[in-house]
C-alpha cells in the first residue's frame, strides 16, 4: 500500500491528513515517482489520504502499532443551482450532500497477507429532483479486499528501492493513470467501485511498474447492499516508465470492456452485446523550470450491438508556475473526443469514457469525455499554505452536432428515469456550440484536518443548448439556458 505523495518519499503526518493546498517542495528522495502538474490528474493515494497508521495519530499508547491503518472522514456540501440544464424543469435546487467514510487495514504484521475495508455512507437532503445513485448510496463497502504483498519479490531498482509484487482480490475503489478512465470520482457524493483482481509488478517509487486488472463494476443500489454487474467486465494492462521522471514519465496502456446483453437492462445500451478495445498512451513532465506538460491519446475499436466502434480522444495541457511566493500558475488545455458522426450508418464514433471522472471537464457536470471539443485557460494563486484561488474559463463544442450532449435535459439519470432524448439532435440542425463557463474556487485549510471550499460556476448557453431547450414539448419556463452553480464544502478528517 504505497501512498502517492508529492515528494515521492515517506508520508508525513500532514500529508496523511487532508490534502495540502500547496504540495510540499520536493525533498531529496530515492523515489522515481513525480506528480503531474496538470489539473486534477493525480490519482488518489493508496490507501486514501485520510488514512493513517495508528502509530501516527498522536496517541502515545499506540506509538508502536505501525501495522494498523485507520481513517475516519466526513464531508458535507451545500449546493445552490439555478436553472440546472441537467433537468427538464428549471428553477432553483438547494440540496445538502453528506458523505461519511471509515477505513481499517492491516499490513506488515501478517505479510505476505494484507487486507483492508472501507465503509461509506452517502445521503442527500432537500433535493427537489429524483434521487439517483450519484447522490445516494447508504451503508455500503467501497473497498473490501485481501492481497498478497511480496515486498522484495524482484529485488531492487538502481536507487535501491525494493520492487514488490502485489496481488489484490475483492472489492476495490481506486484510480489509475490520469483518472480519465478508472476513477473513484471524489467530487461526486458516491464512489465508483469494482470487484475482481489487480496485479502490480513493482511500485510507484520504482523506475518501472506494470499493472494488470480484470474487474466487474459495482452497481450502486442506493438503499441495498451493492452488487457486481455480472454482465460487464473491465480489464487492462498499464506500463509506467519513470527512469527519466525528472523530465518525462511515460504510461502506455491497454484497456477494454466486454458486455453481454442484459435483457432487463435499464438503458438501450445495457441491452446490447458490446466489446471495446482501447490502446492508449500518456506522457507528462517538465521542460526545465519553464513549462510543464501532460498529453494523452486513446483509440477505441470493437463493436456495440450491430455497430462497429471507431472512436478516439486526446488531451493536451501546458502550464507554467512562476517563481513568486504566491506560486501563480497559468495553463492552457485542450481536450477532444469524437461523437457519432452519422446516426444512420453502421459505425458508432462516440468515445467511451469507461469509468473516469467527470467534474474537471465541467464543474457543473454538463459534459464528460465524449463528443466534445474543449479549450480551457486556467489561473491558480497560492498566497499562503492555507489559502488558494482558482479561476477557469472553458468553451464547449460538440465534436459531432448529430450526437448527444451527455448530461442535459434528463438525458442520463441512470437507472431512475427513461432518457427522453432531448439531449441529442440527430439532424444536426441545433448546431454544435454548447456554450462556455466561468469557474472559480477559493480553498482554505482551517486546520491540518479541516478544509473548506467555496465555488461558483456560471454557464453561458450556446446555440445547441438553447435549441434543445426550445425543442422540449413541455417547454413552458422560457429558460435562456444560462445557469448558476454555487457550493460550499467542508471536509473533516477525524484522525
Amino acid at each position: 500500500m504505497d501512498a502517492k505523495k508529492a515528494t515521492g518519499g515517506a508520508p508525513s503526518d500532514s500529508a496523511k491528513s487532508l490534502p495540502a493546498i500547496v504540495p510540499e517542495a520536493n525533498k531529496q528522495s530515492t523515489s522515481y515517482y513525480r506528480r503531474s502538474d496538470s489539473y486534477a490528474t493525480n490519482p488518489e493515494s493508496d490507501p486514501p489520504r485520510y488514512v493513517r497508521r495508528l502509530s501516527d495519530i498522536g496517541v502515545k499508547a499506540f506509538k508502536d502499532i505501525t501495522w494498523l491503518d485507520v481513517g475516519f472522514e466526513w464531508r458535507t456540501r451545500y449546493e445552490h443551482r439555478h436553472n440546472d440544464i441537467r433537468y427538464v424543469e428549471g428553477g432553483n435546487n438547494d440540496p445538502f450532500f453528506l458523505r461519511s467514510r471509515a477505513w481499517l487495514g492491516i499490513r506488515d504484521i501478517l505479510d505476505p497477507f494484507r487486507f483492508a475495508v472501507e465503509f461509506q455512507d452517502s445521503r442527500v437532503y432537500n433535493n427537489r429532483h429524483v434521487i439517483t445513485d450519484q447522490e445516494r448510496n447508504e451503508y455500503d463497502l467501497i473497498n473490501a479486499y485481501g492481497e498478497l504483498y511480496f515486498k522484495n519479490a524482484l529485488g531492487a531498482d538502481d536507487r535501491n528501492q525494493n520492487r514488490p509484487i502485489r496481488f489484490r482480490v475483492g472489492r476495490m475503489a481506486y484510480e489509475t493513470t490520469d483518472r480519465r478512465f478508472i476513477a473513484r470520482n471524489e467530487w461526486r457524493n458516491t464512489t465508483n467501485s469494482f470487484e475482481g483482481f489487480r496485479l502490480n509488478i513493482g511500485r510507484e517509487a520504482n523506475d518501472w511498474e506494470v499493472e494488470m486488472f480484470g474487474m466487474q463494476p459495482v452497481r450502486r443500489l442506493q438503499t441495498r447492499f451493492d452488487e457486481a454487474n455480472d454482465h460487464l467486465w473491465v480489464f487492462g494492462a498499464i506500463g509506467y516508465w519513470r527512469k527519466w521522471s525528472d523530465i518525462i514519465t511515460i504510461q502506455p496502456y491497454y484497456m477494454g470492456q466486454k458486455q453481454t446483453a442484459d435483457p432487463n437492462g435499464f438503458t438501450a445500451t445495457n441491452k446490447l452485446d458490446r466489446e471495446i478495445h482501447m490502446p492508449g498512451f500518456r506522457a507528462y513532465g517538465k521542460v526545465g523550470n519553464i513549462l510543464d506538460f501532460d498529453a494523452s491519446f486513446n483509440y477505441q475499436l470493437g463493436y456495440s450491438g450491430t455497430q462497429r466502434q471507431d472512436a478516439y480522444g486526446y488531451t493536451a495541457e501546458v502550464g507554467r508556475t512562476f517563481n513568486h511566493p504566491w506560486k501563480p500558475r497559468v495553463m492552457g488545455f485542450y481536450g477532444y473526443a469524437t461523437g457519432d458522426r452519422n446516426p444512420n450508418d453502421n459505425v458508432d464514433n462516440r468515445f467511451d469514457r469507461f469509468f473516469g471522472f467527470a467534474r474537471p471537464w465541467s464543474a457543473d457536470h454538463y459534459v464528460i469525455y465524449e463528443n466534445l471539443s474543449t479549450p480551457k485557460i486556467r489561473f491558480d494563486l497560492q498566497p499562503t499554505q492555507k489559502l488558494g484561488f482558482e479561476a477557469t474559463y472553458a468553451w464547449f463544442w460538440l465534436a459531432s452536432s448529430t450526437d448527444r450532449m451527455f448530461d442535459i435535459l434528463n438525458g442520463n439519470i441512470s437507472n431512475t428515469l427513461p432518457d427522453p432524448g432531448f439531449n441529442r439532435d440527430r439532424t444536426g440542425r441545433s448546431g454544435d456550440y454548447a456554450g462556455s463557463a466561468f469557474e472559480g474556487r477559493i480553498r482554505y485549510q482551517v486546520t491540518p484536518r479541516i478544509s473548506t471550499i467555496l465555488g461558483y460556476t456560471h454557464f453561458f448557453a450556446g446555440e445547441f443548448v438553447k435549441n434543445r431547450i426550445a425543442a422540449q414539448p413541455t417547454h413552458v419556463d422560457q429558460r435562456s439556458g444560462n445557469t448558476d452553480f454555487l457550493y460550499f464544502e467542508v471536509l473533516i478528517s477525524l484522525l
